[in-house]
């Protein structure tokens, strides 16, 4: 029984972690977590 509850939730975990992402890209904020990626990145190499 404790394995079928352990694969729901991590199924049920997965599920809701893909419609957070579905809703992102259907929002249109893939190019502004990008661009944030960048400057964070760039800014811990110390070019930014």
């Amino acid at each position: 029984m404790g394995r079928i509850r352990n694969n729901f939730w991590g199924l049920s975990a997965l599920g809701i972690g893909l419609l957070f992402i579905w809703a992102g890209i259907h929002r249109g904020e893939v190019f502004t977590v990008w661009n944030k990626a960048i400057y964070i990145c760039l800014e811990c190499i110390g070019i930014g």
